[in-house]
């Protein structure tokens, strides 16, 4: 309980951080934090009470590898996007000169 609460308040920082941020890198942070706490909770729930064993021997129970493996491809997915959008970052610097939301949407407002 108190490790799924954890998660919840890493996952509220993050959307806050989301909410009250100006910066293109700050909201790219953010959504990487959101991104953490979501794979936190999820191992969190798959975490069991019962002991396992990781190739069944000992006469317990093999542990299910798909839900590590899912964690994992998460990790990577997040990653290539974070790289993706701090690619697309500097794109954005380069074309406007600024990083800040608000000047962004005022000068897209203004070019059309």
């Amino acid at each position: 309980m108190l490790r799924t609460a954890i998660a919840f308040m890493i996952f509220l920082i993050g959307m806050y951080g989301l909410v009250i941020s100006g910066n293109v890198i700050k909201s790219i942070i953010s959504l990487n934090v959101v991104q953490t706490s979501l794979i936190l909770l999820f191992i969190t729930c798959l975490v069991m009470r019962i002991r396992y064993s990781i190739m069944g021997v000992d006469g317990l129970a093999p542990v299910d590898p798909i839900p590590q493996a899912l964690m994992i491809t998460a990790i990577v997915i997040g990653a290539s996007i974070t790289a993706l959008s701090l690619m697309l970052t500097i794109k954005i610097f380069h074309y406007y000169g600024t990083l800040d939301w608000h000047e962004i949407l005022a000068m897209k407002e203004t070019i059309r």
